[in-house]
């Protein structure tokens, strides 16, 4: 990210020490343009020319970017035209279209590269032959249906996302435009009681301080929609770790009080500020006093002068993590030559001190360079705040997976029916594991898995293998019911449940029946779904089909597909298991149904992978 020093002056650009990221963009350029035309044409003089005549028509390039920084990429990609910047000759038509960073991402991951949805004006510039006119076009203009060929969204958790379980469309990755530092920015009154700016505190301490029953009131954008909350709520976990269980519970009391508080979007978040010392609205309960937001977002609240009052910021001790917009190739093998070498004479562009000017004028941070001292002022940061010092250590990609499942557990009731191979392969030795077995490591991890999920949500469980029950290759062991629902006998039904995973054996002898298995499962909980909640199948399995008496794959497929009702969806969520298991079939299975299928060498990965697996099914499947 980067928790930088104040300098008080600016150091000059001649001075300044070569940025590591221009040499990664000018690694990264090489690269592109050696696939897209060969080394003997990205060599050619010309290529690079800032105010070379356009010899040509403009080369058009359509970039997708994240609402907060495409404003200032559009002013950029104007400038380039009045400048008449070229790619080897070719006038540069940069055309920039603001769309939600999420939407993008699930359409990514599905193979979709269209332009839908956009949020506000693209801005686009219209650079004909040698800089012509420039007009700006709105969202109904010649863009909904045309490809775009570069993305920027805020963060690269949306990267991660858009990749899903690897069939989506492809990024190539080329650089970082801006940084900006995820914070807690609160309104006067509310600094103030906590201390700001002298008092400092954890991620952890702030979580501590919410969910304590005091000030402030804190309020999040979605983390399945906004990454600001989505590396706050991680950061939030991993600094909660060293507590132990006291720290996993205090997350999970945070992602709850989120929940009551929480907006769709950023910029829906700053709407739900208190309005400090503004009469009815002082104190009014309902409006949240502090919000995680980044810097940039309260650098441009703070500066529209509407009348609201400006916010204060606290960077945690223990580092802020930062959205850190990176600049992606859409399916660069589809690209031209000349989109692909006017991609990267851009990023380029934006790599020079002109655009470092913009994106600072804009509330961001430019890469690799000091923060201004007017970024941060206007932004509400104030010394001894922690700003300073070493870029913090990004949440871990299993951090931000985790805190994703997490929310997606708070937030929406889960309905789970969880279907366990227990064919005698899984009492195969892991490799590592002091003797454990495939199903000693697969239930340890489906029991710290059970932990994460509330009293509201339902999980079942049955196993398989071959003719497991008389002349079925399945056995129901659990019906699926509220973990928190009284059982007879005494407990509740998580009580049992964990009982039932620890007592999972392998079958001797018995093999894998996954096919017949799978859609008696699958007609149950299509049969027995649960409105309001995240319904999905959850098989995990070592082996492919083993039963000679069972039902074709092609046939399974079939039958799933025609199962299948898109106003009460239940994906199936299939994990292959260990070094026998064949991730392509589980994930042409339960593609049929609308889910995906995964693969983990060792068991022990279950637990993230299952929440990794819920959350972004969870995120696709809303009915």
């Amino acid at each position: 990210m980067g928790r930088h020093s104040l300098p008080d002056v600016r150091p000059a650009s001649a001075g300044r020490a070569r940025s590591p990221r221009r040499r990664n963009v000018a690694i990264a350029a090489a690269l592109v343009l050696a696939v897209a035309a060969g080394t003997g044409i990205a060599a050619r003089a010309g290529l690079l020319s800032f105010a070379a005549p356009c010899e040509r028509d403009a080369v058009r390039l359509d970039i997708v970017a994240s609402p907060d920084i495409a404003p200032a990429l559009r002013e950029t990609a104007d400038r380039a035209r009045r400048d008449k910047v070229t790619s080897d000759g070719r006038c540069l038509d940069i055309r920039v279209t603001a769309r939600d960073n999420f939407k993008v991402a699930s359409a990514l991951a599905t193979g979709a590269t269209g332009i839908t949805g956009a949020t506000g004006g693209t801005g686009a510039t219209d650079a004909t032959g040698a800089g012509g006119s420039s007009r700006a076009t709105d969202d109904s203009e010649g863009s909904d249906d045309s490809k775009y060929q570069v993305w920027v969204p805020d963060s690269g958790v949306w990267v991660d996302r858009a990749k899903g379980s690897g069939d989506g469309v492809p990024l190539t990755p080329a650089g970082n435009v801006a940084s900006s530092p995820v914070t807690l920015a609160t309104v006067p009154t509310a600094a103030r009681t906590l201390g700001w700016p002298r008092k400092t505190y954890t991620w952890s301490d702030l979580a501590q301080t919410a969910t304590g029953g005091g000030l402030p009131r804190v309020g999040s954008a979605d983390p399945a929609r906004s990454a600001s909350g989505l590396l706050a709520l991680s950061a939030i976990a991993e600094s909660a770790q060293q507590d132990g269980a006291k720290g996993e519970t205090r997350t999970a009391a945070t992602a709850k009080l989120l929940s009551e508080r929480v907006a769709d979007t950023d910029t829906q978040l700053l709407d739900t500020l208190a309005r400090d010392d503004s009469g009815a609205e002082k104190g009014n309960p309902r409006r949240n006093e502090a919000v995680l937001i980044s810097e940039q977002a309260a650098f441009t609240h703070n500066s529209e002068g509407n009348g609201v009052a400006g916010l204060d910021l606290f960077y945690p001790t223990d580092g802020a993590p930062a959205l850190d917009y990176p600049y992606s190739l859409v399916d660069q093998t589809e690209l031209t030559t000349d989109q692909s070498r006017a991609a990267m004479r851009f990023m380029a562009l934006l790599g020079e001190d002109r655009s470092y000017r913009t994106l600072e004028k804009h509330g961001f941070r430019a890469a690799n360079t000091p923060v201004t001292g007017e970024v941060l002022r206007t932004a509400g940061g104030r010394a001894p705040q922690p700003y300073e010092g070493e870029d913090a250590r990004p949440p871990s990609a299993e951090a931000v997976q985790r805190a994703l499942g997490l929310w997606t557990v708070t937030v929406r009731s889960t309905r789970l029916t969880t279907v366990v191979d227990a064919s005698g392969s899984m009492a195969a030795p892991v490799p590592g594991r002091s003797g454990q077995s495939r199903m000693d490591v697969t239930k340890a991890s489906l029991l710290r898995a059970l932990s994460q999920f509330t009293a509201e949500d339902e999980i079942g469980l049955w196993e398989f293998a071959t003719r497991l029950d008389g002349s079925k290759d399945y056995r129901v062991l659990e019906r699926t019911a509220r973990l928190g629902e009284p059982v007879t006998g005494g407990g509740t039904h998580r009580e049992r449940l964990s009982d039932a995973f620890a007592a999972l054996r392998p079958v001797p002898d018995g093999d894998t029946g996954l096919y017949d298995t799978t859609l008696a499962a699958y007609k149950e909980a299509r049969s027995s779904y649960v409105r309001g909640k995240f319904n999905a199948l959850v098989i995990l399995t070592d082996g492919s089909n083993k039963d000679d008496d069972s039902i074709s794959r092609a046939d399974l497929i079939k039958r799933l597909k025609a199962l299948v009702d898109p106003a009460r969806p239940v994906p199936l969520i299939a994990v292959a298991v260990g070094p026998d298991a064949d991730r392509a079939e589980v994930d042409r299975i339960a593609k049929a149904t609308g889910g995906a299928g995964y693969e983990v060498s060792d068991p022990a990965d279950i637990q993230s992978v299952l929440l990794k697996a819920i959350m972004l099914s969870a995120a696709s499947t809303t009915p």
